[in-house]
């Protein structure tokens, strides 16, 4: 049994589910239609069902709910649904802090004003089957709200895609494009040269950073040791391999595997000079 808490518009109700004591969100064309707050229903047919969480554990749903315009709400769930096409799989709970930041987003829009994402090259790079969904997304928004939003939001909503595939929240996953960056430009900084960023070496170099960083996280390591090889052969390669896991230790606050030096390495090289490896 659900029990409605507030119809959003005609094709939106949020509800409490009394079985599972929570509150629900169902979305599809004209469940909300004729539909009264405290009204109790079995069911609700045709309707997609988004189960909620916040920014904030302690914010209520219904206050977080009331700040977001419902059309903002229809979109993320159309993002989702576009989303599922991709991945089959990708969970709900992403709805709430998607549609507030396309609300956000589409604030600025009309406003005039940008928030930067200097990341969203090595986003484009590292989440490319996520950001082809957010660029429809950028379609849905246009079409739904007369909003054009930028690439760097564009690239903020990738992040929010992908939090809805993994167990990472959008600040870890920013946070990480940004620690690769910066590895990025300390590695070229060390051969003077910019990296050609579309190799098929340098988004497998970039995938590589990324899991490196994700295994440093959860205190795992590598059994694959390059390490004598790369300095016998590319002591260059190597001292600059081992600058930036130093650099990852750093700002990670926790210890990198010696072995992810060689392995890091064997990528850069096929980055920097492909015909040697």
């Amino acid at each position: 049994m659900y029990r409605i808490i507030k119809v959003l518009n005609n094709n939106g109700l949020l509800v409490y589910d009394e079985q599972k004591r929570k509150e629900l969100i169902f979305l599809g064309s004209g469940v909300g239609f004729g539909k009264k707050p405290t009204e109790k229903v079995d069911e609700i047919r045709g309707a997609r069902v988004y189960s909620l969480v916040t920014r904030q554990k302690d914010q209520s749903i219904l206050k977080v709910v009331n700040g977001i315009r419902p059309e903002f709400i229809e979109v993320a769930g159309r993002i989702i649904e576009e989303a599922e096409k991709e991945f089959h799989e990708i969970d709900h709970e992403i709805l709430l802090p998607m549609a507030d930041h396309i609300a956000l987003a589409a604030k600025r829009a009309k406003e005039n004003r940008q928030m930067p994402n200097p990341f969203t090259p090595d986003i484009r790079v590292l989440f490319s089957r996520e950001y082809t969904v957010a660029q429809k997304g950028r379609e849905i928004i246009r079409e739904m709200t007369g909003c054009e939003i930028s690439d760097d939001e564009v690239g903020f909503i990738t992040l929010h895609i992908h939090a809805g595939l993994s167990d990472e929240q959008v600040s870890v996953t920013l946070d990480t494009t940004r620690i690769i960056n910066e590895g990025i430009e300390m590695i070229e900084e060390a051969f003077g040269q910019k990296m050609p960023r579309d190799s098929l070496a340098y988004t497998r170099l970039m995938s590589h950073l990324y899991y490196m960083i994700a295994r440093t996280r959860r205190g795992e390591s590598t059994n694959v040791d390059f390490n004598d090889f790369i300095f016998s052969n590319y002591p260059k390669t190597g001292e600059a391999a081992r600058s930036v896991c130093r650099f990852m230790e750093k700002e990670l606050k926790k210890p990198v595997g010696k072995e992810e030096i060689g392995f890091l390495a064997i990528h850069i090289q096929r980055v920097i000079s492909p015909e040697t490896v």
